[in-house]
């Protein structure tokens, strides 16, 4: 299957402060949505709302177990954005703005 995507906003995506320690959280396994909700101070849907494209385009995997909604990172599709030669820019600029908010 060949998925296409606009990578600039997949990196703009996960160096958004929120979605990266939404992100962070995935990165030792999946996890359910409340407690993403949870450890971000944000709502489910938020949550939801923020990865809508990074699960569209399956850098993250949602399912639906028993009513609950748990949300599991691709790592590698992920990764394979940043490493990817032409989006190394993209990727230094998106900490130099993730660095901007922190200050």
């Amino acid at each position: 299957m060949s998925d296409t995507f606009d990578r600039e906003k997949v990196v703009d995506c996960m160096f958004d402060p929120i979605t990266s320690a939404i992100l962070a959280e995935l990165e030792d396994g999946g996890k359910e949505c409340s407690f993403l909700a949870q450890q971000t101070s944000v709502s489910e849907s938020e949550v939801l709302e923020r990865l809508s494209y990074l699960i569209d385009h399956e850098f993250i995997h949602k399912t639906d177990k028993d009513g609950k909604c748990f949300l599991t990172a691709n790592s590698e599709k992920l990764t394979s954005v940043v490493e990817n030669g032409e989006n190394f820019d993209g990727a230094i600029d998106g900490l130099e703005k993730m660095d901007s908010y922190l200050n």
